[in-house]
């Protein structure tokens, strides 16, 4: 008959212990499992945040500075009914008609004496060549848009893509993507060149599309 020799508690002892170094050594991976991903979050968050204001950095900045803007002063701003020859082209002021140009957005030429009268009342008038490319031409038109007074038409005889103007002031550009143009609109509808602030840019002549 064989003979079965009982544990004895050391080797009991030894079991337990090789049984609980195990446990812990799952214990200790499965934290370090956890400490390594909150770290890869965690880098992954700052590389999100980080990668892109490193490359807006490396972007050249927008030019939106208004220092080319050409000013005219001495400018009359009589009514009359008859055609007037302006020094400059388009006109930033002088005698114009006792009518202003409704502001908005026309696919045809205005007529200077109207405008002119608009720009009196601080609206900006955003011309462009008539040839303009159509994807350029909506872009100013969308510029026009939630304005009160920014009047937007072709100009035939430009000498730039777009000219932009507002009494005694004037920017020519050579795309209506260039940011001076929002720079332009924001810095001079009803601005201090104003000759009438607070004068409304509708009840005139013209019905725009906008």
């Amino acid at each position: 008959m064989a003979t079965v020799t009982p544990d004895n508690s050391s080797n009991r002892r030894a079991r337990l212990a090789a049984l609980q170094a195990a446990d812990d050594r799952k214990k200790r991976r499965r934290r370090l499992i956890v400490i390594i991903g909150g770290v890869v979050a965690a880098l992954a968050v700052v590389a999100a945040i980080a990668i892109p204001l490193a490359l807006r950095a490396q972007q050249p900045k927008a030019d939106t500075s208004l220092d080319a803007v050409k000013q005219f002063s001495g400018l009359s701003n009589k009514h009359t009914t008859s055609s007037v020859s302006y020094p400059m082209s388009p006109p930033v002021g002088g005698d114009h008609d006792p009518t202003p140009q409704n502001c908005g957005v026309y696919t045809a030429p205005v007529r200077n004496e109207n405008a002119v009268h608009s720009l009196e009342h601080g609206a900006v008038w955003i011309t462009y060549t008539p040839d303009l490319a159509p994807d350029q031409v909506s872009v100013l038109q969308a510029d026009a848009k939630g304005h009160t007074h920014v009047l937007v038409s072709p100009y035939p005889g430009l000498g730039s893509a777009v000219v932009l103007n507002a009494w005694g002031l004037q920017l020519p550009v050579d795309s209506a993507s260039d940011p001076r143009v929002a720079a332009f609109i924001k810095t001079y509808e009803q601005g201090p060149q104003t000759p009438e602030p607070g004068a409304e840019c509708s009840g005139g002549t013209g019905t725009p599309l906008s």
